[in-house]
């Protein structure tokens, strides 16, 4: 029978709390709606559904999975059982297995299968299981490590099947317990039958040269290793020169050259190392790591620590930024010169600055002025006006949700820095606010590492006062049991997401914050709670001294921050910043429309100490030197010896659009450009001369009204459908009705009946047709619409056609799957 008819008749005798269940661990089964059962089980068996699926698995269950995978066959229907499967996992018990096993059928990766052909009587006592039938396009050629047999290495590599007879009669004159042979196949057996006893195997290497062992350790994971040359050395061992550990391998056939750099362990092989095991080491529990302890005190000290810097670091960052736009690449992203300056202005690293500028820029502070090319503060920005606790929640919030990585900014453009290794030249690294730091994966990868970190600490149970270490180690290795299908999604962005978590104040210490550990369990309430009341409230004072300085004796308010910053430059690092002023910094001041009177009100009522007289004199004489000559803006000018005409057009109501201002009885000037100026006089029925000196001019962009920022709100990436959704899914399921929740609407919201299911199961067929060398019956329908039925023999399937073979003509065509109305196997006509 069909695995998808097998399957869909599982699923349609399952209960609705049992499919609640499926769709609640595998959500995109219904999204788009099915419309039956097939259906169901033919997306239930599709390549992606099972692919998501298998992410989702911890350790143990992949590795039964990987081993009814190898002992199984779904072309024959060959089955297996938790008995036989416990011969092949050291450490295993039937019970265990059992229960793992009815987890995947629960997830529908495996269904209830008949006893394989010629079973025991009591073999009828027994559960047997049978994959999906996309588990091995999933899983890849190298299922629980182990490598192909020699049989297929000998079908798939044309230089082992030459050299394969000639190497099992070399070894069968050295005296081997092998049999020779006289055709690849042949050969291929013979090695087969040598490598299956760990017994034989074990004997074989025990005159093996040193590092032999250690050499084959390395394949314990994986079965292709990189070898320099594999295949030239693999062909000078037929004339007996063995050197090394893997020039002995390759001789004895223990290794099989791929190519010129790569050798594969065949499976035999691995099998033996394994004991004679599939699974060497198998445990149902996740591995305890050691952890170091830091005292709860210093934990909550560090972060908060780290959120006071964090959002000081901001509020400087938006007002250089105001002061001063981050201009954009060419190619995208800011580059490391405007970066630099970003950095000194607020006296930290580069990669620091680009971390935070992503931070910023993720959290809606900062956005991309399309006229300008340049990252500006986003206007009507109500970040400023929250109370510092909420202000750490936008942040944290924002992050959380993001699909980019700040972390990100400053290491080498994968792919393009390998090349460029090669060459010799410097890697490309990846610059701020690129395209190049988003990741889409971002989101789930963060809240999986924090469920990790929350985890780890609940379990490490430490005594009061005491609060466990977590390095990136400990939360990889809980990765990779808890989810060994993302471990390299893990370990490619572990140490950066702590870094930001640790810059967030979720890990402070090394070990997780209480508020981390709020946000880990979606409690955001409770971190605010907790930061409300530990967090130190922003000063609103400075200490003015002689030196012409102002002392922060701690974290300032930021609008206090941003106009020290206006009038005085910032020192130094942390919460006691100093400001110092000079004529520069208070011309600038001045520049931005204060005055000497106004600044020192200002200092005044937020000095805890009276304004130093050295302050008040610096002001006070820079002030009266100001202004003396004044520079504007004026994009074109209107001259005429008529002063009358010049006054009457300066207070026409027409004209106050131009923005007109006299500078001199015979001259206006207006920042309009000089041709929109020239057209408004003209409405005014003047005849003005428009001069062009070829010098640059300056025009008129009309602004839009930016949006403002918003308050960004989490949502944990959704891991399970609607309730709404699922209710009319079954009720689709069991009464045939079409569904319209929120997730399919009317029209599109479920696929076409029975049209998935049909394309499906005659894939399925089309496959285990070309894996068995059998024909089918496929009704075809030519370009006419005339429809006919022929028995062909499938030999490949790819970009939606089929090549076949006509036995019947004795050629090869190739048919476009869309043309093919349904395929039977003829195994299935004749039953």
């Amino acid at each position: 029978m069909s695995l998808i008819r097998a399957l869909s008749k599982e699923l349609q005798a399952r209960s609705d709390d049992s499919l609640r269940a499926l769709f609640s661990a595998r959500p995109d089964l219904i999204s788009p709606a099915v419309p039956d059962f097939p259906a169901l089980a033919a997306r239930a068996s599709g390549r992606v559904s099972v692919q998501r699926a298998l992410e989702r698995l911890n350790r143990p269950e992949m590795q039964v999975l990987e081993t009814l995978h190898l002992c199984t066959n779904t072309d024959t229907g060959h089955s297996a059982s938790a008995a036989t499967l416990k011969r092949l996992i050291n450490g295993s018990t039937v019970t265990a297995l059992e229960r793992l096993l009815h987890s995947l059928q629960e997830l529908a990766l495996v269904h209830r299968a008949e006893p394989p052909h010629g079973s025991t009587p009591a073999a009828g006592r027994q559960r047997f299981y049978l994959p999906v039938g996309s588990l091995k396009d999933v899983i890849g050629i190298y299922p629980a490590g182990l490598g192909r047999s020699y049989t297929e290495l000998v079908r798939l590599q044309p230089a082992f099947a030459q050299r394969v007879v000639q190497l099992v009669g070399e070894l069968h004159r050295t005296g081997a317990d092998i049999a020779p042979a006289t055709t690849p196949m042949e050969a291929a057996l013979s090695l087969q039958h040598w490598t299956a006893s760990p017994e034989a195997l074990r004997q074989l290497l025990a005159d093996a040269p040193d590092r032999t062992a250690a050499l084959l350790a390395r394949f314990g994971n994986w079965a292709m290793g990189a070898v320099p040359q594999a295949q030239r050395r693999a062909s000078v061992l037929n004339e007996g020169s063995d050197v090394g550990p893997v020039d002995w391998l390759l001789a004895r056939g223990l290794l099989v050259p791929l190519d010129a750099a790569h050798v594969e362990l065949p499976h035999s092989v691995g099998i033996s190392l394994r004991g004679g095991f599939v699974i060497e080491h198998f445990a149902l529990s996740p591995p305890v790591p050691r952890l170091g302890q830091t005292s709860a005190a210093l934990r909550r000290n560090a972060a908060l620590g780290a959120i006071a810097e964090t959002l000081r670091l901001v509020g400087e960052l938006l007002h250089a930024v105001r002061e001063q736009p981050l201009v954009t690449l060419r190619s995208g992203g800011v580059g490391v010169r405007e970066m630099k300056r970003l950095a000194d202005a607020l006296r930290i690293g580069l990669t620091e600055a680009g971390g935070l500028a992503e931070l910023c820029a993720l959290s809606g502070l900062l956005r991309l002025d399309v006229d300008s090319s340049a990252w500006i503060p986003a206007p009507q920005l109500e970040w400023q006006a929250l109370p510092r606790q909420e202000q750490w929640l936008w942040l944290v919030n924002a992050w959380l949700a993001s699909e980019r990585v700040p972390s990100l900014v400053g290491q080498p453009v994968s792919g393009v820095a390998t090349a460029q290794a090669h060459r010799g030249t410097a890697a490309s690294t990846i610059n701020a606010l690129s395209a190049e730091a988003q990741r889409p994966d971002a989101p789930v990868v963060r809240k999986r590492i924090l469920e990790i970190l929350n985890e780890l600490t609940v379990e490490a149970d430490a005594a009061d006062g005491e609060a466990p270490v977590l390095d990136a180690a400990a939360v990889l290795e809980r990765a990779d049991w808890s989810q060994p299908r993302m471990a390299r999604r893990f370990s490619s962005l572990i140490r950066g997401v702590l870094a930001e978590a640790e810059m967030l104040g979720l890990i402070g210490s090394g070990a997780l914050s209480q508020i981390g550990a709020a946000i880990a369990v979606e409690q955001p309430d409770e971190a605010l709670a907790i930061l409300g009341e530990h967090l130190p409230a922003a000063l609103n004072h400075v200490l003015l001294q002689a030196d012409l300085t102002a002392v922060a004796p701690g974290y300032l308010d930021p609008e206090l921050s941003e106009k020290l910053l206006t009038m005085a430059d910032a020192e130094g690092q942390g919460p006691a910043t100093i400001y110092r002023f000079s004529v520069a910094s208070v011309r600038r001041a001045l520049d931005a429309g204060q005055d000497a009177r106004g600044l020192l009100e200002f200092l005044r009522e937020h000095s805890a100490t009276a304004v130093p007289q050295p302050l008040e004199y610096l002001i006070e004489d820079t002030a009266a030197r100001h202004a003396r000559l004044r520079v504007g803006p004026a994009a074109s000018f209107i001259q005429s010896e008529d002063e009358t005409s010049l006054l009457e057009l300066l207070n026409t109501p027409a004209a106050a659009g131009l923005a007109l201002v006299r500078i001199a009885p015979t001259v206006l000037i207006s920042p309009a450009a000089p041709r929109e100026t020239a057209q408004v006089l003209r409405g005014l029925g003047l005849s003005p001369a428009l001069e062009d000196t070829g010098s640059a001019v300056v025009r008129l962009r009309r602004s839009t009204a930016a949006p403002g920022s918003t308050r960004p709100v989490y949502t944990a990436p959704r891991t399970a459908p609607a309730d709404a959704d699922v209710d009319a899914q079954l009720a689709v399921l069991r009464d045939g009705r079409t569904p319209h929740a929120s997730g399919a609407p009317e029209g599109r919201g479920t696929a076409a009946p029975d049209a998935e299911a049909a394309t499906q199961l005659g894939l399925e067929t089309l496959q285990k047709a070309i894996r068995l060398k059998q024909p089918v019956v496929m009704n075809v329908v030519d370009s006419l619409g005339n429809a006919s039925r022929e028995t062909v023999v499938p030999v490949a399937v790819n970009g939606g056609r089929v090549r076949v073979f006509d036995p019947a003509k004795d050629t090869e065509r190739v048919l476009s799957i869309h043309r093919i109305i349904d395929v039977e196997a003829t195994e299935e006509l004749l039953q």
